[in-house]
């Protein structure tokens, strides 16, 4: 397996990055609950990885309305922003480069972490099945005033704004999974008749909004996105996934943005007893059809290794490759891919998003090992 290739620099937009063997959104809710400021831990967590092509963060919510999990970090406060200037700092300090995912999650929340406020959406459908990180059912949400989407998409551009502040590098709009872009996005979500609803230019209205703020803020060589077009996470499917990522793509093109992370799902039929065909019946390849339609930099995700990435960026598939599970019980990744070394795949599941350093700081460096 000839590995040069993911050494090979790529320019992404405004940046350089010196491999392609970068890092994943990984939530690992790690903050404490009082103020979801990011800790010395985290600091010391992300500039382990300072050697991956770039590094995204963990989903940072734009306020207290948009939490989903207990213990994300957040982009909100004067407090969190001073946190993250930490983090940014010292990946900085070891070369690295480090963009911040942002978003907002919608009818994907729940109150309780949200000091009672209602749950905000596009449409009064609520989520079937359970919160993703408890027993939970989740609730209906409010369907959103015309005012009150104006009132997020300002609340992106402060959190881009405090994303700038912080030092970052960029910022990726995080419009996958479910969450609030995806919910306007995809019309099982989506019911609306006004501006925001019904086809497709209005149902990306939203996250081109979104898309406009942070070009403000960064210049469009520093912004991204992600995006699951076929993916089924949290109740989420499109009549017509074909047609609305085609309208999607070519006007993120027309704007021309640093990159795309396309989530490469390979969900099977009726996943969760939603009833949605599987993701490959809907768009058999998804970089088949996006990467005529876009120029900038595309992004590969979902369960892709070394090899895999090899050989699509070969194939002019994709550019590079975001690895997540391999970057958590591999913190230097980058390393041991360049010299052939073992990789560890025995991440533990159980402290994903749980507290404390194990299963986040005390995964050992492959030179750590050796001695």
């Amino acid at each position: 397996m000839d590995q040069s290739i993911l050494f090979k620099p790529l320019k992404m937009g405004d940046v350089e990055l010196p491999n392609r063997i970068c890092m994943a959104a990984l939530t690992r809710q790690r903050c404490e609950l009082k103020d979801l400021v990011p800790t010395d831990m985290i600091v010391q967590y992300y500039g382990l990885r300072a050697e991956a092509g770039f590094i995204l963060t963990e989903c940072v919510p734009i306020s207290q309305r948009s939490l989903a999990f207990p213990g994300e970090p957040g982009i909100y406060t004067k407090e969190q922003v001073e946190g993250w200037k930490k983090v940014v700092d010292n990946v900085h300090s070891k070369g690295g480069r480090i963009y911040a995912q942002v978003w907002h999650a919608g009818r994907a929340s729940l109150s309780t972490l949200q000091d009672g406020l209602e749950i905000w959406g596009p449409s009064p459908i609520k989520i079937r099945g359970i919160h993703r990180r408890g027993l939970i059912e989740h609730e209906v949400p409010h369907e959103m005033t015309i005012d009150e989407i104006h009132e997020v998409i300002k609340q992106f551009r402060q959190a881009a704004e405090n994303c700038k502040e912080a030092g970052f590098d960029g910022v990726e709009l995080h419009g996958a999974h479910g969450y609030i872009i995806d919910q306007f996005l995809r019309d099982s979500s989506n019911k609306r008749t006004d501006e925001y609803g019904g086809s497709v230019e209005n149902r990306s209205k939203l996250c081109l909004q979104v898309i406009d703020e942070f070009i403000s803020v960064f210049g469009n060589g520093r912004v991204g996105i992600k995006i699951s077009p076929v993916g089924r996470l949290n109740d989420q499917c499109d009549s017509d996934p074909l047609k609305l990522y085609t309208h999607l793509v070519k006007e993120l093109e027309k704007k021309k943005i640093a990159f795309i992370e396309v989530k490469d799902d390979n969900d099977p039929a009726n996943l969760f007893d939603f009833g949605y065909p599987s993701s490959k019946e809907q768009i058999p390849d998804l970089f088949e059809v996006f990467r005529p339609l876009f120029s900038g930099i595309l992004l590969a995700n979902n369960q892709y290794t070394p090899a895999t990435a090899i050989e699509g960026i070969e194939k002019g598939r994709f550019d590079a490759v975001t690895f997540g599970r391999l970057f958590i019980s591999n913190p230097d990744l980058v390393e041991r891919v360049r010299n052939g070394y073992e990789l560890n795949t025995n991440w533990d599941v159980d402290t994903f998003y749980t507290k404390g350093i194990k299963g986040y700081l005390d995964y050992p460096l492959y030179s750590q090992k050796q001695k």
